[in-house]
């Protein structure tokens, strides 16, 4: 059946959001997208497809193309040409990865064991594709360019393999770098900015009227959904915690610049991990500090990284037991307990590494499934599995290509 794409409340979200449009001075991103022209998505369903016996697919992006591997073997089971640079996000249902082209979000099948991985011709339409949002059964996609967010039930990609599922288009007020999320109540929670900077997040309900709304969160960036749903957005100094219509700002122990600005949370705990940046002229992309928000408390604290240890955005995950896992620039995984607040172990993995000269610079990182972390090594072109339960090394694989982004299925 083919469904319209449509667009809700928006007189409504404009007048709610152009109450928090002000400028602020923005700092480079670490997850600019690329550019392009979008319009809605067509709308439409074919013949269900099967999960049931896909694994984990890691799809790894690298100059001009985008290759995806077995998540047991790491063997590669698909190579694609692409553009120079794209970004990879998992779509949210176990088999797709939305990949960040000129044109907008490109839909890459992961495949399944009866079915071969493949670059599809389906393109979410996007000016400058930036974060993509899983949650409570949605995807989100946000586009800088326009802060348009395009919304779709997350397993509506298995159902079609050969159009675009129905969307949802939340119109933006003014284009900035955002992020927005759907909650499970259908209320909408957006990032506010425009060109000179981004200030702040709205919340509005599901028939569009606004719920709460803050402008004390300079170059308000990330997103994360901790327990019970509670949402928190890092600043440049906090950070900002959405819970139950209240939005409480809480203040980075380093005043006026403490940017967290990359979350990563489990929502069977009320602690989020995010990367943190105590100097605001500092050189290079490396990072010294932890950011340790309390949802429930509404606080945060910051702790060092072990001596000789740094990393960058792309080098932290939670993993089991709701722990921290950072892979920093000595080469190996520091386990980060959030109960304790401390270190606890460190499993050596890759060789000692430099930061990147720019952000898009490949560069080791990592990302988690359930156990098993899979960590990049680009100066050796290779990708090991690692079990976080033990720190062995259960597989490595090393590619004709230098890896960059890095994306999981699940």
């Amino acid at each position: 059946m083919r469904t319209s794409s449509h667009r809700r409340g928006d007189a409504l979200r404009r007048a709610g959001l152009l109450t928090l449009a002000v400028g602020a001075t923005v700092a480079l991103s670490a997850c600019a997208g690329g550019a392009g022209a979008g319009s809605a998505a067509p709308a439409t369903s074919s013949a269900p497809s099967s999960t049931s016996d896909t694994g984990t697919r890691v799809a790894l992006s690298y100059p001009g193309g985008i290759v995806v591997l077995d998540g047991e073997s790491l063997e590669t089971i698909g190579d694609f040409s692409s553009e120079e640079f794209t970004r990879l996000n998992s779509a949210g249902d176990g088999r797709h990865v939305m990949v960040t082209t000129s044109e907008g979000f490109q839909v890459l099948d992961a495949g399944t064991a009866s079915e071969q991985p493949r670059l599809t011709d389906l393109v979410f339409p996007a000016s400058k594709p930036g974060h993509v949002v899983t949650h409570g059964g949605k995807t989100v996609l946000y586009a800088d360019g326009t802060s348009d967010s395009t919304i779709f039930d997350t397993d509506a990609l298995l159902a079609s393999t050969d159009a675009l599922p129905a969307v949802e288009t939340i119109p933006g007020v003014e284009a900035h770098h955002g992020v927005s999320i759907m909650l499970e109540d259908g209320s909408f929670v957006t990032t506010v900015g425009n060109a000179n900077g981004r200030t702040g997040i709205a919340v509005t309900d599901a028939s569009g009227a606004t719920i709460a709304q803050d402008a004390t969160c300079p170059g308000v960036h990330g997103e994360g959904t901790a327990k019970d749903e509670v949402v928190v957005f890092g600043c440049e100094n906090g950070a900002l915690i959405y819970d139950d219509g209240e939005i409480t700002k809480v203040d980075a122990p380093d005043q006026p610049y403490g940017r967290t600005g990359n979350l990563f949370v489990s929502e069977t705990s009320p602690l989020v991990l995010g990367d943190y940046k105590d100097d605001r002229d500092a050189e290079g992309y490396l990072l010294q500090r932890v950011s340790l928000i309390d949802t429930a408390a509404k606080t945060q604290s910051v702790v060092d990284m072990p001596a000789g240890a740094e990393y960058t955005f792309r080098d932290l995950a939670r993993g089991p037991e709701d722990r921290g896992y950072i892979l920093a620039s000595d080469g190996a995984i520091h386990v980060f307990d959030l109960e304790k607040g401390a270190f606890t172990e460190a499993f050596p993995v890759i060789d000692a590494w430099e930061g990147p000269v720019e952000w898009q610079d490949a560069h080791p990182a990592i990302k988690v499934s359930g156990d098993i972390a899979y960590v990049t090594e680009p100066a050796k072109n290779a990708v090991h599995a690692v079990d976080l339960t033990t720190g062995e090394v259960t597989a490595t694989a090393t590619l004709d290509v230098t890896p960059n982004e890095m994306a999981l299925t699940r």
